[in-house]
């Protein structure tokens, strides 16, 4: 595959400040992700600041632990406009290592009470040797616009 990046957008029925709002409250990601991979927020203050880190509780079967945990680094944020981050592991003595992909939001407000949402998983960045043993994207085809449909849902009150 050429192409190292998917994207799916969707509107919600939401002003832009009120989607920032959820997708900057780590508490939301299980909720929106709607795979069972995310689970529980380790941290749960809302994301403030471009190099802040966030952990999350994750499950995936094919992992060796099945339960385990990220560190996620905020790369991007400008409210209520973008926000994204990279996803990575803390080492026993706190040293992060990121894999190499991006999680990115981009919104764009349609009038006071709609907004387009656009969803990036970009993995451009992911070292070979990590491609010999993670298939990408690591999800299927409908995943991006499944978690926009539980976002809309989220900011909704649905």
């Amino acid at each position: 595959m050429d192409q190292e990046n998917v994207n799916a957008g969707r509107t919600v029925a939401a002003p832009a400040e009120r989607v920032f709002a959820v997708l900057a409250d780590p508490t939301a990601h299980s909720a929106i992700d709607g795979t069972g991979w995310v689970q529980e927020a380790a941290d749960r203050a809302p994301l403030t600041e471009v190099g802040q880190i966030f952990r999350m509780g994750m499950y995936h079967a094919n992992h060796p632990d099945g339960d385990y945990q990220v560190a996620n680094q905020v790369l991007v944020l400008d409210p209520p406009r973008a926000i994204g981050w990279r996803t990575g592991t803390e080492k026993d003595d706190g040293h992060l290592e990121f894999g190499g992909w991006i999680w990115r939001y981009d919104l764009a407000p349609l009038g006071p009470s709609e907004t387009l949402v656009t969803l990036t998983y970009d993995w451009s960045a992911v070292p070979q040797s990590l491609r010999e043993h993670i298939r990408f994207p690591p999800f299927g085809p409908d995943h991006l616009s499944d978690s926009l449909h539980h976002l809309a849902e989220l900011v909704s009150g649905r």
